[in-house]
């Protein structure tokens, strides 16, 4: 399902083509597994059965960003939604554009179709967080509109 392009004027190829992952492809394998060291370097490719599992579940949406019509993915990024008592949560994860297009307005252009399909949820906000180092990623997010909070962010390890 298509959601979103950036098209220039109509006798030029779309810049960036967003969709919504909704199987599992070798395609998409092969793209998260080149695309995930951008974002970390310990996590682990997922298998093919894993990302399944997340583009079939119900409170996330994986939507991923093409080089064109019908180009390589060149950039993802994970939604959650979910119900809680004080109303509908969004949140944006593991934003990953490929280097080779960075700049060009894929992150913006993906982060932009996520805030569109939480409002359409009925989500009134979206949060996100994005590491302190990733300065050009937290210059796109402030320049959206995105504010930062005064908040505690807490992690507990679970071992396997």
């Amino acid at each position: 399902m298509r959601f979103y392009t950036n098209r220039r004027p109509a006798t030029v190829r779309p810049v960036f083509v967003i969709e919504e992952a909704t199987e599992s492809t070798p395609e998409l394998v092969e793209a998260i597994a080149r695309l995930l060291p951008l974002l970390s370097a310990t996590a682990p490719a997922p298998p093919a059965a894993a990302l399944d599992e997340l583009v079939k579940s119900p409170a996330t949406t994986l939507f991923i960003a093409r080089d064109g019509e019908s180009g390589p993915i060149v950039g993802t990024l994970t939604l959650a939604l979910f119900r809680i008592p004080s109303g509908t949560r969004a949140w944006i994860e593991d934003v990953i554009v490929s280097d080779t297009v960075q700049g060009r307005g894929c992150g913006e252009l993906l982060t932009r179709t996520a805030i569109d399909a939480a409002a359409a949820a009925g989500a009134r906000t979206v949060d996100l967080t994005s590491r302190p180092r990733r300065e050009a990623a937290n210059r796109l997010y402030q320049k959206m509109g995105f504010q930062v909070r005064e908040t505690n962010v807490y992690r507990y390890e679970l071992t396997a």
